[in-house]
C-alpha cells in the first residue's frame, strides 16, 4: 500500500522511494559485533566426576548454580554413598535448609539417570533434586514436569542443560539454562484445598510478601524470602547457622513482626537480649525476649495491624517488615555473635 501517493504522485514512485530510504538508513548503521559459537562440553570436562563434579563442587560455581534455579546451596559433600551407588554433589539450602541432590550427565538425557535421581533423593531423604545434562531429551522433561505436579510443594525437581558459550574464540563462558523447575505458586494453590480460611489467608500474606520482597533492591540484594507456607513466620537466612531473622503474623493480635532466632545457642540469644531495649529503639518496635527449652532471642512487634480486615494494607505491613529486616540484620551482624 503507497503510503504517500499525494506527495509522489503514483504508488510505485512512493513505494520506490521508501525502499531508498530504508536501505540509504542501512548503509549507514553498522555495528562491530562478534558471533556466539556454542563450545562443546567434553573439551572443556572430559570426565564427569573428575572434572565437572569437581568444578562444579567450587563454591563460586555451586553458588552460580543457585542463583540460576534461585536457592542458596551449600555442599556436604561429592560422590556420596547411597547404598552400593555415589550421589555426585550431596548438598543442602543455606543455613540447614532443605537436602539437595545434584546429578550430573553432559550427555542426552536417558531413562538411566532418571532412576538414579529418584533413588538418591529417597536415600538421602532430598527434599530438592537438581538433574544437569548436555541435553534434555522430550521425555525426560515431560517427566520430571510430571514429578514437580504430582509430589508435595516442598518437593522441588529441577532439569538444568549445561552450556558454554564463547565469542569468536574467547575463554568459553558456562551457563545453566533451567528447562523445568517447580511451580511453586501451582503446588501452593493445590495444597491450600484442604487449609483452613487463617491459613489461606496467611498463605496469600507470604505470597504478596515474596512479590514485594523481590521488588525491593535493598532487602532482595542481602537476603531471600522463604517460599509462601501457611505458617504464621517467614524465615530469612543471614550467613550464620547459629541464628537467623524470620518475619511474623500474629492475625488474633493485630499485630506483626521481626525475630531474632538462635535455634540452640542460649548465649548468643542472651547476648542480643540483653540489647532488647536498644534495639527497639533502632526499629521503632515493642521488644518482647523470650526464652525456651532450646531456643531465645527477641521479638519485635508493630501493633494495631488488623491482618484479617485489612488485606488492603498488606503492602504497607510487609513494607515495614522489610525495612526492619534489613535494620535488624545490619545491627545483628555488627554484634559479631559468632566471633
Amino acid at each position: 500500500m503507497c503510503l504517500y501517493p499525494e506527495k509522489l504522485g503514483c504508488c510505485r514512485r512512493s513505494c520506490r522511494r521508501k525502499t531508498y530510504w530504508i536501505k540509504w538508513r542501512s548503509a549507514i548503521v553498522k555495528y562491530d559485533l562478534g558471533q556466539i559459537e556454542k563450545v562443546p562440553l567434553k573439551s572443556i570436562w572430559p570426565h564427569e566426576a573428575l572434572d565437572f563434579t569437581k568444578w562444579l563442587s567450587v563454591e563460586e560455581n555451586l553458588s552460580a548454580l543457585g542463583e540460576a534455579i534461585d536457592l542458596e546451596l551449600e555442599l556436604i559433600e561429592t560422590e556420596s554413598p547411597v547404598g552400593s551407588f555415589r550421589a555426585d554433589i550431596f548438598a543442602s539450602e543455606a543455613d540447614g535448609g532443605r537436602r539437595v541432590i545434584i546429578e550430573n550427565q553432559l550427555t542426552e538425557t536417558d531413562h538411566d539417570h532418571l532412576g538414579k535421581i529418584i533413588t538418591y533423593a529417597a536415600g538421602k531423604d532430598a527434599r530438592v533434586v537438581v538433574w544437569i545434562v548436555g541435553c534434555a531429551r522430550e521425555p525426560h522433561r515431560q517427566a520430571i514436569e510430571w514429578l514437580n505436579q504430582n509430589t508435595d510443594s516442598d518437593m522441588g525437581f529441577f532439569l538444568v542443560e549445561m552450556e558454554l558459550w564463547s565469542i569468536e574464540g574467547s575463554k568459553p563462558a558456562p551457563r545453566f539454562n533451567v528447562v523445568e523447575k517447580p511451580n511453586d505458586w501451582a503446588k501452593s494453590v493445590k495444597a491450600s484445598e484442604g487449609y483452613s480460611e487463617a491459613e489461606r489467608m496467611r498463605l496469600a500474606y507470604w505470597q504478596r510478601y515474596c512479590d514485594l520482597a523481590y521488588a525491593d533492591d535493598r532487602f532482595s540484594s542481602v537476603m531471600k524470602p522463604q517460599r509462601p507456607s501457611r505458617n504464621h513466620w517467614s524465615t530469612l537466612h543471614i550467613g550464620s547457622s547459629s541464628y537467623h531473622l524470620a518475619l511474623l503474623v500474629y492475625a488474633n493480635q493485630n499485630k506483626i513482626g521481626v525475630e531474632f532466632y538462635a535455634p540452640d545457642n542460649k548465649s548468643i540469644g542472651e547476648r542480643v537480649i540483653q540489647r532488647a531495649s536498644e534495639l527497639a529503639g533502632l526499629l521503632e518496635a515493642e521488644a518482647v525476649p523470650f526464652v525456651a527449652e532450646k531456643a531465645s532471642g527477641v521479638r519485635f512487634f508493630k501493633n494495631g495491624c488488623n491482618f484479617k480486615k485489612n488485606p488492603e494494607k498488606w503492602d504497607d505491613y510487609i513494607s515495614w517488615q522489610l525495612q526492619t529486616a534489613v535494620k535488624l540484620r545490619e545491627a545483628v551482624l555488627a554484634m559479631n555473635l559468632d566471633g
